[in-house]
């Protein structure tokens, strides 16, 4: 989410109107640059154990998980960076997914699985980011993540998060909001503004899923519609 407005403006509003729109995972994270097809070229050893570093870190419940080995070995995920006390796009950004949430039901910790990570780890604890959940109503399948801040900051770089100023890097309050959906079995990312159609969020998400666990739930996972044309989810 670190990323200055400057590098990523002309790219972020048009993906809500494009097909699932991937990044590629370089040797710095994402790479800012949208493409339209569904699978992206993998480096040497591809984006697994190899790439993801499998460091430690602490959800919201109080449980110590390991990043590759339990939140993103052979799932489907949707990540976001944020903090507990931020004033600006975090709190729309947990709306936005938590409606999202809600559409998809049981496959949320079964089929899909949702991480929020700390930028702020030094005042983000697990009570603190316990706290947050709750007062958003979050439901199960869904985590919120701290650790120590050098391995957030080393996630943070892998998921691509990062502004090449390292001033503006450096300031977590200086941040952009995309929300990423990946398949690491498959080696398929794609990327959405924070703050756009959930309904996009959701045929995105879907997109990523094999078809026989699509839940029912009256969305095509495919390219979305402009914008002004795709019904809004329900708070």
């Amino acid at each position: 989410m670190l990323m200055s407005i400057r590098l990523l403006r002309w790219g972020l509003y048009a993906l809500c109107a494009l097909a699932p729109a991937t990044y590629v995972l370089a040797s710095e994270g994402l790479l800012s640059k949208p493409r339209t097809t569904a699978r992206f070229a993998p480096t040497p050893g591809g984006f697994g154990a190899g790439y993801f570093p499998n460091v430690p870190l602490r959800t919201h419940e109080g449980r110590e998980v390991r990043l590759y080995d339990d939140l993103l070995k052979d799932k489907a995920v949707v990540i976001n960076f944020m903090y507990a006390r931020c004033e600006g796009i975090c709190p729309g950004t947990t709306a936005n997914l938590r409606r999202v949430q809600r559409e998809l039901g049981d496959a949320v910790g079964r089929d899909v699985f949702m991480y929020s990570f700390t930028l702020k780890p030094e005042e983000d604890t697990p009570e603190a980011l316990r706290a947050y959940a709750e007062a958003h109503g979050v439901g199960p399948g869904w985590l919120f993540l701290t650790g120590s801040p050098a391995d957030l900051a080393l996630v943070r770089r892998k998921f691509g998060f990062v502004d090449p100023d390292p001033d503006v890097d450096a300031d977590s309050s200086s941040h952009i909001g995309v929300v990423l959906y990946g398949n690491v079995a498959h080696e398929q990312w794609a990327g959405c503004p924070c703050l756009s159609n959930p309904r996009v969020m959701l045929e995105q998400i879907l997109w990523m899923l094999p078809e026989e666990k699509r839940p029912f739930i009256g969305v095509e996972p495919h390219a979305p519609a402009e914008i002004s044309q795709i019904p809004p989810i329900q708070p």
